[in-house]
């Protein structure tokens, strides 16, 4: 196969990847057919088993697609050379406008995934356990250098920022009109300001 087939095919894969998004976010996994995502590309369905053996591959084809960008963008973040804040806002920023540019996908991963047979599941769950661990890091290499206090449970932290940013996206991914910037905006502040005055806590202190 020459390097332009071999462009054309994976231009194709991703388009029939993206319809089968679009099918099962729209339809669920149960409700949808291999028919549909064919017309949804626009094709006859003989012709989708050219990219997806099965609507079950077509499903875990489209769960990987939703998470492995994400996973790979983590990995650049954690490894860069930013300070905690910056690499906060970064995956902040990474993960929640992927719920606005590629929301299809992950709404399918996050309410389809359980239907994939464990083999299958396997690799999902190394690419979110993969995720979460790059973001713990993150965590852990700040109470080192001291940027946060040493109190912090890393793990619980992880889960934490990304429960948050899961929620948002979700809610983004319903109200593609909301304003994503103030709303990433907004999720730093609380993280990283929380929720307490500082300047009133100090000055009880010195009070007392």
């Amino acid at each position: 196969m020459t390097s332009t087939h071999t462009e054309k095919y994976a231009t194709q894969r991703r388009e029939a990847v993206r319809s089968a998004a679009a099918v099962f976010a729209e339809k669920g996994y149960h409700g949808s057919s291999t028919r549909d995502i064919a017309e949804h590309m626009g094709i006859k369905q003989g012709s989708l088993y050219y990219y997806f053996k099965s609507k079950e591959d077509a499903l875990s084809e489209v769960c990987l697609y939703g998470m492995q960008d994400y996973v790979e963008r983590m990995k650049s973040i954690s490894a860069s050379d930013q300070t905690f804040e910056a690499k906060l806002v970064a995956t902040v920023t990474s993960h929640v406008t992927k719920y606005h540019d590629k929301n299809e996908a992950l709404r399918v991963y996050n309410a389809e995934r359980l239907y994939l047979p464990e083999s299958k599941r396997k690799k999902l769950k190394e690419l979110g356990t993969g995720y979460r661990q790059q973001l713990e890091e993150i965590f852990e290499a700040a109470v080192r250098d001291g940027s946060i206090r040493s109190s912090i449970d890393c793990r619980f932290a992880a889960h934490a920022v990304i429960g948050m940013c899961n929620s948002w996206g979700e809610f983004i991914a319903r109200h593609p009109d909301m304003d994503l910037f103030q709303i990433i905006e907004n999720c730093v502040d609380l993280l990283i300001n929380g929720f307490v005055d500082k300047t009133r806590i100090n000055k009880a202190g010195m009070e007392l």
